[in-house]
C-alpha cells in the first residue's frame, strides 16, 4: 500500500510540474504580447478619449490616431460626421473634443450656433486648400491641368455656367480643346466645414452672384453669407454626405463631367486631379503645401485663435492659394460628467503629438503643416486641458519637431516655396501640362510650347516631365526641363513642389528633401506589421501547445503509471 501511494504520489507530483511547466509558458507568450500589444501604453495612464467632427482634417486626425496608438498605446476614437456635428457633440457632451473649420456664435444660414455651456478653447491643429476635384476627359483622355479663376468656380457652383465649353472656361483653358459636355457640380448633403469655408468665399470675393444664387435656391437672408449646408432647393445640384461620398462620386468612370469642393487630401488620395485656382496676382495656383503656407501668413488670428481669412482670399503673392485655411480643434477646459483629468493626460498627449511630430507628414497627407506661431499658441491651449501633462513649453520648442521651424521663427514651408512656373501666368499662349493633385500624367496641350512626357512625374513620383518653351517644374525621377527661366529649371536645380526644396542633380522620386529642418520621420505601416508578426507567431506557438500539449502530457503519465503499478497487478 505504501508503494501504490507512493506511485500516485509521484504522478500527482509529476502532473503539477507540467502543469507549473504549461501556465510558464503561457505567462511568457503573455507576457511578450502585451510587451508589444499597442495597449501597452495603458500602463501609464492612458484612457481612451472620443472626438468628432470634420472631414476636412479626418485623413490626417486619422494618421496620427495610428500613430499615437503605435508608439503610445493610446485609443483615440474619432468619428468624421463634418464640422456642423462634430460641433452638435461637444456641445451636448457626447464627446471628449470636436474638431471643425468653424467656430461656435456664428449665424449659419441665418440660425445662430449656440456656445456650449462648458469651457472650451479652440487649437488649430493643421492647415489646408479647399480643391476643385473633377472627372473631365478629352478624346478619351483625362485632363489634369485643368485651370479655373474664382467668377468661373462660382458660376459653375450657382449654376450659371453649364457646359465644359463655356467661353469663360476657354479663356481660363487657352491650351485645351474643351467637349461641350455637361457640368455635373457635385455638393456636400450634410453640415460641412468644407461648405462653409467655401461659401464664406464665394461670400467675401462674389457676393451678388452667391446671394442670387441663394435667393433661386429658397434662402431668404440677404446677404446670405456662408452656410455649411450647401442650397440646393430647386436646383440640379448633386449632393452627397461627406468628402468620401462627393469625393467617390466624382471619381466613378460614370461620373465624366463632374466637379466638386473637397480637401484637397481626398484628390490626392483618390488619384484625381484638382483645378489650379487664379489668385489675385493671376497666377493659376494649386493648393500645395508651400501655397496653402504662403497664402496663410495673411491671415489674422483673433484672441481665442479663431480665423479671419479676408485677407487671405486677396494676397497678392503669386505664390498664393486663395481658398487655404485653418481646422481647429475644440478643447475641454473643465471637469464634466464624461471629462475628467485623466481623459486630459490622454488628450493633452495627443494634442501634443500632432503639433510636432505629427506635422511632419501633413505634405504628404495633403495638407500644409502648422506654422510655428500657431504651435506656440496650441501648445497655451493644451496646457489648459485639466490633466494636461505640460509636456512643452511654448517658449522653448526645440523637442518639437515642426517641419516649419526655422531659426528666424519664420515658416520654413512658406520660406522656400517655388514661385510658379510661367505658363500659369494669366495671359501666356498656353498652360502648364503637369497633372495636378493626384494624377500623375501630364496632358498635351495645343501650344507648342508644352509637350507630354512620359513616366508619371508628379510630386514624390517616380518619373519626370519635361518643358518646352514655356515648360514646367521637374518633378520625380526623371529628367527635368533645361529652361533656365522656369524656376527650378536649368543646370543648377530642380525644385519639388511637394516640399518647395531646391533638389540638386537627378532626385530619387522619393519627393524627399533635405531641407534643414530637425524632423524625426514616423513609420507606422513598419511598426505594425513587424508587431502584427511577432503576435502572429506567438499566437501559434501557444495554438501548438494548447492542442499538443495535454495528449502528450497524457500518454507519459498513462507509461509511467504502467511502470510503476505493473508489478503490484
Amino acid at each position: 500500500m505504501v508503494i501504490v501511494a507512493s506511485g500516485r504520489r509521484n504522478r500527482l507530483v509529476s502532473v503539477a510540474r507540467r502543469g507549473a511547466a504549461l501556465l510558464a509558458v503561457l505567462a511568457v507568450v503573455a507576457g511578450t504580447q502585451a510587451l508589444v500589444a499597442p495597449g501597452a501604453g495603458a500602463a501609464g495612464g492612458y484612457v481612451p478619449i472620443s472626438g468628432s467632427g470634420s472631414t476636412f482634417s479626418q485623413n490626417a486626425v486619422d494618421q496620427w490616431r495610428r500613430n499615437v496608438s503605435s508608439n503610445y498605446g493610446i485609443t483615440v476614437n474619432f468619428s468624421g460626421v463634418g464640422s456642423t456635428q462634430g460641433r452638435t457633440d461637444f456641445r451636448n457632451g457626447q464627446v471628449d473634443f470636436a474638431v471643425s473649420e468653424i467656430p461656435y456664435g456664428l449665424t449659419d444660414g441665418g440660425v445662430l450656433d449656440p456656445l456650449p455651456s462648458r469651457k472650451f478653447g479652440y487649437m488649430p491643429i493643421v492647415a489646408g486648400g479647399t480643391s476643385f476635384m473633377y472627372n473631365l476627359k478629352i478624346g478619351g483622355k483625362r485632363v489634369t491641368n485643368l485651370r479655373l479663376s474664382g467668377d468661373t468656380i462660382t458660376k459653375i457652383f450657382t449654376q450659371k455656367i453649364t457646359t465644359w465649353d463655356d467661353a469663360a472656361i476657354k479663356a481660363d483653358n487657352p491650351g485645351l480643346t474643351l467637349p461641350a459636355r455637361k457640368i455635373t457640380p457635385v455638393v456636400r448633403s450634410d453640415g460641412s466645414g468644407t461648405t462653409a469655408q467655401f461659401t464664406a468665399w464665394m461670400a467675401s470675393q462674389y457676393g451678388p452672384q452667391w446671394d442670387d444664387f441663394c435667393h433661386r435656391a429658397g434662402v431668404t437672408v440677404t446677404p446670405c453669407g456662408f452656410t455649411s449646408f450647401y442650397p440646393t432647393q430647386g436646383t440640379s445640384l448633386i449632393a452627397k454626405a461627406q468628402s468620401q461620398g462627393v469625393s467617390g462620386f466624382v471619381a466613378q468612370s460614370s461620373s465624366e463631367g463632374a466637379i466638386t469642393y473637397v480637401e484637397y487630401a481626398y484628390a490626392r488620395s483618390t488619384g484625381f486631379p484638382v483645378a489650379k485656382v487664379l489668385n489675385k496676382a493671376n497666377y493659376y495656383v494649386e493648393p500645395t503645401a508651400p501655397s496653402v503656407a504662403v497664402a496663410l501668413l495673411n491671415a489674422k488670428l483673433h484672441p481665442d485663435l479663431t480665423q479671419d481669412l479676408s485677407q487671405v482670399y486677396v494676397n497678392t503673392d503669386p505664390r498664393t492659394y486663395p481658398l487655404s485655411s485653418y481646422s481647429y480643434m475644440i478643447l475641454p477646459k473643465d471637469i464634466s460628467s464624461n471629462f475628467n483629468t485623466e481623459k486630459g493626460k490622454t488628450l493633452s498627449t495627443f494634442a501634443n503629438y500632432f503639433l510636432c511630430e505629427g506635422q511632419q507628414q501633413a505634405d504628404t497627407l495633403g495638407y500644409s503643416p502648422l506654422p510655428i506661431n500657431l504651435v506656440q499658441a496650441a501648445v497655451n491651449q493644451v496646457n489648459q486641458i485639466p490633466g494636461a501633462t505640460n509636456d512643452l513649453d511654448p517658449n522653448n520648442l526645440s523637442k518639437c519637431h515642426n517641419p516649419t521651424v526655422s531659426p528666424n521663427g519664420g515658416n520654413l514651408v512658406a520660406q522656400n516655396a517655388p514661385q510658379p512656373s510661367p505658363c500659369d501666368k494669366l495671359g501666356a499662349s498656353t498652360q502648364c501640362s503637369t497633372g495636378t493633385g493626384g494624377a500623375h500624367e501630364t496632358t498635351k496641350t495645343n501650344g507648342a510650347g508644352n509637350q507630354s512626357a512620359g513616366g508619371g512625374g508628379s510630386a514624390g513620383g517616380g518619373g519626370g516631365t519635361s518643358g518646352g518653351a514655356n515648360g514646367t517644374n521637374s518633378t520625380g525621377g526623371g529628367t527635368g526641363t533645361s529652361d533656365p527661366t522656369v524656376p527650378g529649371g536649368g543646370a543648377a536645380g530642380t525644385i519639388d513642389p511637394a516640399t518647395g526644396q531646391v533638389i540638386d542633380g537627378a532626385t530619387s522620386g522619393s519627393g524627399s528633401s533635405a531641407d534643414g529642418a530637425s524632423a524625426i520621420p514616423v513609420s507606422v505601416d513598419v511598426a505594425d506589421n513587424r508587431r502584427q508578426m511577432v503576435l502572429a507567431s506567438l499566437a501559434a506557438v501557444l495554438l501548438f501547445a494548447l492542442i499538443l500539449g495535454p495528449p502528450l502530457v497524457a500518454r507519459t503519465m498513462r507509461n509511467r503509471a504502467g511502470s510503476q503499478d505493473g508489478p503490484l497487478s
